[in-house]
């Protein structure tokens, strides 16, 4: 005889097994620990380095080089590859430390209003898709990779341009890393000027194979208008800086002041190329580098407007760089236009 287990006839169904307490309160249940990220692919190890921000480097070598140009130096189109592939590789390398120091003092995972993609990093690591180790790993690599390929570079072009990329490494290793780690200290801005200025003095440097008072002086204006760009991106992470103790310009002034800071420098830049060509140390065409003037005096109206919302400012980070592109190809296409 074969025994059924429900009735044909009526509802009767056998009572389920009862499940066990797997309720995360429950002391028997164990803690569920994150799986962790595998290796970075090629693409992922692109995507760490925020490529989407590297062309105002892009834009800073073209600067540069119009000015040996400029001067009858002439172009050494390989030289002129090499030197922009390095400053790619120094800007992504310094992407990604800054990538890896902010996520070991909490910074980006504290930043609730990051504004993507312009602000609050890259966010694989918060997101769980590369892992810290892996994140440090890349970026010692990307930096290291600069040493033999800078040296040979120099070989070639003088050894000046040593000194050059000393002070980047140096600047890409202390404005995120301790025990500087000068982004924390208010001066992040002054740091980020600095080393874009560099990156202009560098391809002028191997092109013209010496230093010149002309692009040192008139990079000057560029190098400022970078630094307006890690300025407004201050503003939306400000809550999270000033949790973990990063003290950046926006956490010291407070939103009002640094918004007033902004657009005295974004006057000051194009007052900069003004009195450089006023003065005869920079040629006339040079002020077509004035065209980024519309655009970082309208990011500077959305700051002020919006200095206590930083949710609404995507527009005016988007200006404020483009503002310094447009100011750097500008200019280095007035330059690339002077009679020789």
């Amino acid at each position: 005889m074969r025994w059924r287990w429900t009735c044909r006839h009526c509802a009767i169904r056998p009572r389920p097994a009862i499940a066990m307490n797997t309720h995360p309160s429950s002391p028997s249940a164990a803690p569920v620990a994150p799986v962790a990220p595998s290796p970075p692919n090629w693409a992922m190890l692109l995507r760490m380095t925020r490529p989407a921000f590297l062309s105002l480097t892009a834009a800073a070598c073209l600067l540069g080089m119009s000015f040996a140009w400029a001067c009858g130096c002439g172009f050494d189109a390989l030289k002129a590859a090499a030197t922009l592939v390095l400053a790619l590789v120094a800007h992504a390398g310094a992407n990604v430390l800054n990538d890896y120091h902010d996520a070991r003092s909490g910074a980006d995972a504290a930043n609730t209003q990051a504004l993507a993609p312009f602000t609050g990093g890259a966010r694989l690591i918060q997101n769980h898709l590369v892992s810290e180790a892996d994140t440090r790993r890349w970026a010692i690599v990307l930096l290291l990779l600069l040493v033999p390929a800078g040296l040979l570079l120099a070989l070639y072009s003088g050894g000046g341009l040593l000194l050059i990329g000393a002070a980047g490494l140096l600047l890409a290793w202390a404005y995120s890393a301790p025990p500087l780690a000068l982004m924390t200290r208010g001066v992040g801005e002054l740091s980020v000027a600095l080393a874009w200025w560099l990156v202009v003095l560098g391809a002028d440097y191997v092109q013209r194979r010496g230093f010149f008072l002309i692009p040192t002086l008139t990079a000057l204006s560029f190098a400022v208008l970078a630094a307006n760009i890690l300025l407004i991106n201050g503003f939306p992470d400000a809550p999270a800086d000033a949790q973990v103790g990063k003290r950046t310009l926006v956490v010291r002034l407070g939103a009002r002041a640094a918004a007033a800071l902004y657009l005295v420098l974004a006057l000051l830049a194009h007052a900069w190329l003004v009195a450089m060509v006023q003065l005869d140390i920079a040629p006339a065409r040079a002020l077509w580098g004035v065209a980024s003037a519309p655009l970082a005096l309208a990011a500077a109206a959305l700051l002020w407007r919006h200095a206590h919302a930083p949710q609404r400012l995507r527009p005016a980070i988007a200006l404020t760089i483009a503002a310094a592109i447009v100011h750097a190809l500008a200019m280095a296409a007035g330059l690339a236009t002077l009679p020789r």
